[in-house]
């Protein structure tokens, strides 16, 4: 019986997991909004909250961009913004309030405590009570954290969540102050922090927390056990540099603020979305050349690869099939990009020696090629089309009409109602690739999706990784 329930115990199941999370934002959530509403007082609190949200939606969409490459699931995004709101800024609260104490008492000098605690405490503790999401999901949801974007976008929801407390706690306080000084608007204090923290550098803590981000991202596909640890690590370090750097710039003179805000942070900010857009680039390349190897072996018609590595052609498609399918038709295309992108990530990171074990890698593809199959007939012929209407597929004499009656993998009705292919060779309860793909014009090689040359055959199995890596 102890034996039977040892697995139970070592490892928790997902449900139970879920609910423990729950519960902790849940009780965190309640004892920060009651501790950030007894500093402020009531009035204070909502019309600090009714300010710190402004920049909330506009910075999630900009992550939120950055991953739609390959999306990560809203659940998994409200989580850290969720931890980086509730559970991440009340750790920061009380370790930054104890220590500031204990300093205080030690040296028996107050402001000589909040300008030490400002810069060498609060960084260590603010990025290592982040840092706490991004490693959960490093460690729980390696599924969905396949390198630097995904620590990116994770990393930046954490940071949104914690700064938009934080400007409650700051814009609260401000408020407070103005109200008992009787000070005007526009010479108020409330109007100056919200001009520094919401209109100057709404990115401040975003930026810091990018960087421990990253770190996770490079780990996620390393092979080498020493860069999965170091990696973080590194990162972790380098936003708290940042960060003491930003908070003790009051510390260089009078505009010791603006030098640092014009010398680093603006160009350090210009630096990560310069790299945001290649990273995207680049995973929609990685998408294309991965996909490339299983239209080669029949899983995918041609015309689907430059659509799936293509963000405008995947909006189309989708609002294509919702037009002659309804709501079901749309959903099912959009699980059949994102199993697709899963599936080209997946192989992607099984190539460069990721730590992912070769059964583990096996089992996932076959999942994926059995859902990709499972929607194929919906799915391809709007990504084909969608490949025309956005010129990624240039004319030809004789091209292939996915709408063509005539044609086998023509959607006539609904998903339940399409057509489905012969079994042919393929993996254990995985039906095979379709024996005659119709011919495909060549693609463009212009714009954003680029043929790929497989690594290995020409002619690949599944499960059989390009290059001489072997059966997987």
């Amino acid at each position: 019986m102890f034996r039977a329930l040892r697995p139970v115990l070592a490892r928790p199941s997902g449900t139970v997991r879920t609910c423990v999370l729950l519960v902790l934002l849940a009780a965190t959530g309640i004892a920060i909004l009651e501790l950030v509403r007894e500093q402020t007082g009531t009035p204070g609190f909502f019309v600090g909250l009714g300010l710190a949200l402004l920049p909330v939606a506009p910075l999630m969409a900009a992550f939120r961009w950055l991953g739609r490459a390959a999306p990560a699931p809203w659940s998994q995004l409200l989580f850290c913004f969720g931890w980086g709101a509730c559970t991440a800024a009340l750790i920061a609260i009380l370790a930054n309030n104890f220590a500031t104490q204990w300093i205080a008492a030690a040296t028996a000098d107050p402001s000589e405590a909040d300008q030490l605690g400002s810069v060498a405490i609060a960084p260590v503790v603010e990025e290592s009570a982040k840092a706490a999401a991004l490693l959960l999901v490093f460690v729980f949801r390696r599924r969905h954290f396949t390198g630097p974007a995904d620590g990116f976008v994770v990393a930046g929801f954490t940071a949104i969540g914690f700064a938009f407390t934080e400007n409650i706690l700051y814009l609260g306080n401000a408020f407070v102050q103005d109200l008992a000084d009787g000070t005007g608007v526009l010479d108020s204090v409330t109007a100056a922090t919200f001009f520094v923290r919401i209109v100057l550098s709404p990115f401040a803590h975003p930026l810091f927390t990018v960087l421990t981000g990253l770190g996770f991202g490079a780990a996620a596909v390393s092979a080498r056990r020493a860069r999965r640890i170091c990696l973080p690590l590194l990162g972790l370090a380098l936003a708290m540099g940042l960060h003491a750097l930003w908070n003790g710039s009051s510390r260089f003179g009078d505009h010791g603020f603006y030098v640092v805000y014009g010398c680093v942070m603006v160009p350090l900010f210009g630096l990560l979305v310069w790299l945001a857009v290649r990273i995207r680039r680049g995973r929609l390349r990685t998408v294309a050349g991965e996909l490339a190897l299983y239209a080669a072996a029949g899983w995918l018609a041609p015309a689907e690869v430059p659509a799936l590595a293509s963000m405008p052609a995947r909006s189309l498609a989708r609002s294509l099939a919702r037009r002659s399918g309804g709501r079901a038709a749309g959903r099912a295309v959009a699980r059949y990009e994102a199993d697709a992108v899963a599936l080209a990530l997946l192989r992607n990171r099984a190539r460069r020696g990721g730590p992912l074990r070769e059964a583990d890698f096996a089992r996932r593809e076959r999942e994926l090629l059995h859902r990709l199959w499972q929607r194929r007939a919906t799915a391809g012929p709007v990504l084909a089309r969608a490949a025309v209407m956005e010129e990624l597929l240039p004319p030809c004499g004789d091209p292939w009409d996915p709408w063509d009656p005539s044609d086998p993998l023509r959607v006539s009705g609904p998903v339940d109602g399409a057509w489905r292919p012969e079994p042919a060779a393929g993996p254990a309860g995985v039906p095979g690739p379709r024996p005659e793909v119709p011919p495909e014009p060549s693609v463009r090689r212009s714009g954003p999706w680029t043929p790929a040359t497989p690594a290995g055959p020409p002619s690949i199995r599944p499960c059989v990784l390009p290059g001489g890596d072997g059966v997987r």
